[in-house]
């Protein structure tokens, strides 16, 4: 990893009530005992307040925000909004969102910019479909897209990338520890294209079915700077190991 600190980020998705603040309190504790790793959990917009008064030294972050300060948007949640709720950092650009929101790269850099307006940090999110990867194409569709969706002020002190194949989000399907490898070699040459050496600083992160069973051996490769964990971040138990991994990597 460099210099670079690991970052495990867990994304509730759409999980999570007052119920399970209980989790949320039992991570930051394994996250304070882990000073060596960066631990953060995006969760509901509804859990940001609750989860930060029950963690108040915990990193909390949202799962997505609006590209626009405020306005006519129904549903829709501003990053003034996420700051005041405590949150730290948000994710943008999950292929959840740009599959079922049609999402598009433009609107993700978009959402980036108007986060770092307000402080927040970001988790920008990458990947390819099962098609692309069995046409061969990956690490060129992939690279494309993070280049279209990076905000111009892109720089490592407030944005990290998470590859996740779509394709293994989910489903126990994991690509091999050499096809991770090409694809992170891949976007750091993509990044240093865009930002230059500042682009040796940005973490990369990876997402996709990351477990205690498989995340050391995922982390120990040279440009995975971390995991962007999904199903397995909802306990302490099945999360509190892949901290542990990233500690030892």
């Amino acid at each position: 990893m460099a210099d670079r600190r690991p970052l495990i980020a867990g994304n509730w998705k759409m999980n999570g009530l007052k119920a399970n603040l209980g989790e949320i309190t039992a991570i930051a504790a394994e996250a304070a005992a882990s000073p060596a790793v960066d631990v953060a959990l995006f969760i509901p917009a509804t859990l940001i307040a609750p989860a930060v008064a029950a963690a108040p030294d915990f990193f909390i972050g949202g799962q997505d925000v609006h590209e626009n300060a405020s306005g006519a948007h129904t549903g829709c949640i501003s990053a003034a909004m996420l700051v005041e709720a405590g949150a730290k950092g948000v994710i943008v650009g999950h292929s959840e969102r740009r599959t079922d929101q049609h999402e598009t790269d433009a609107t993700v850099a978009a959402k980036a910019s108007r986060a770092k307006t307000e402080g927040l940090s970001v988790i920008l999110c990458v990947g390819e479909s099962l098609e692309v990867r069995d046409a061969g194409n990956a690490e060129e569709v992939v690279s494309a897209q993070l280049l279209a969706s990076l905000p111009q002020e892109a720089s490592s002190d407030w944005l990290s990338i998470a590859y996740e194949p779509i394709w293994a989000i989910g489903t126990g399907r994991v690509p091999t520890i050499e096809a991770i490898s090409e694809m992170h070699s891949a976007l750091r040459a993509a990044l240093r294209k865009m930002i230059g050496g500042d682009a040796d600083k940005m973490r990369i992160l990876y997402g996709g079915s990351v477990s205690g069973d498989n995340a050391r051996d995922i982390l120990s490769v040279a440009d995975v700077d971390g995991g962007l964990v999904g199903g397995a971040s909802l306990t302490a138990a099945k999360f509190v190991p892949i901290i542990e991994a990233a500690r030892n990597a």
